[in-house]
């Protein structure tokens, strides 16, 4: 049986996306969408509102199939695997929401513990010890037994990464993760997402549309067209700013005069 190590490793890309198409009753959202994310990226789904980028993070991590396409972890196509190989994917992902995702009922090392509990053996008190070291690891040490009300947004969205990093996994998903922080706050989430993917060696996929943490630490990405329907651009960030012609592509990447070094 493959290990978890065995499909997100090797020299495949570490994830795939294939003639996907996203289609809601009769309206297309997307069609066609093929794109890479090699390891270790940083890679940025980028486009206008109503465009579907969450939408296909969503096909991405399993909670939506697509009206027609895959994506494949390493060799295995999430969508037409077995119930167990598609757990054993999900085991190596890790996820933060736009507003954090938070229980309110439960303490933040109760958030964090709940993938440790849905995925593995551990006992009770390793479980514990497992929430403290992931909330150390986004500054909040000491903030345990706290309440996600009782906290600002800015730590619930490192409260939500702590527990998106529970598992250590290998894959890396967030949803507008600077949505609602201000400049400083985004900058510093910014900052500890490039520590968390380079400490845990993994690889992060993005939705976003805040320019500076596109140009901050994006390495890679995809425009989607809310128009044509498909992807019109695809490449670093940065690169994108300075070569792509396409008119929309030039209009999103500029807004408020922001320009990439």
């Amino acid at each position: 049986m493959a290990t978890t190590t065995d499909i997100f490793t090797g020299t495949r890309p570490c994830l795939e996306v294939r003639d996907l198409d996203m289609i809601y009753g009769d309206r297309v959202v997307q069609r066609d969408l093929n794109f890479v994310v090699q390891h270790g990226d940083v890679f940025v789904i980028m486009g206008p509102s109503g465009s579907g980028k969450s939408t296909l993070l969503r096909h991405m991590i399993g909670l939506v199939p697509p009206a027609r396409g895959d994506v494949f972890y390493g060799d295995a196509g999430f969508w037409t695997v077995d119930d167990a190989r598609r757990q054993q994917i999900l085991r190596g992902v890790g996820v933060l929401y736009q507003e954090g995702a938070l229980w309110s009922s439960m303490t933040l090392a109760e958030n964090v513990a709940l993938p440790v509990e849905e995925f593995t053996n551990l006992p009770a008190t390793r479980i514990r010890d497992v929430a403290r070291l992931k909330l150390a690891l986004v500054g909040l040490a000491g903030f345990e037994d706290f309440y996600p009300s009782q906290i600002s947004g800015g730590m619930r969205k490192r409260a939500g990464l702590a527990r998106a990093i529970a598992l250590d996994p290998e894959i890396l998903f967030f949803d507008e993760p600077s949505s609602g922080l201000d400049p400083i706050s985004s900058q510093r989430l910014d900052e500890l997402i490039v520590d968390l993917r380079d400490s845990l060696g993994a690889t992060v996929v993005m939705v976003t549309h805040d320019l500076a943490s596109i140009f901050a630490i994006g390495t890679n990405a995809v425009f989607l067209d809310d128009e044509a329907k498909t992807i019109t651009a695809a490449g670093n960030p940065t690169k994108l700013l300075h070569e792509c012609r396409d008119p929309k592509v030039q209009r999103f990447l500029t807004r408020g005069g922001m320009k990439g070094s």
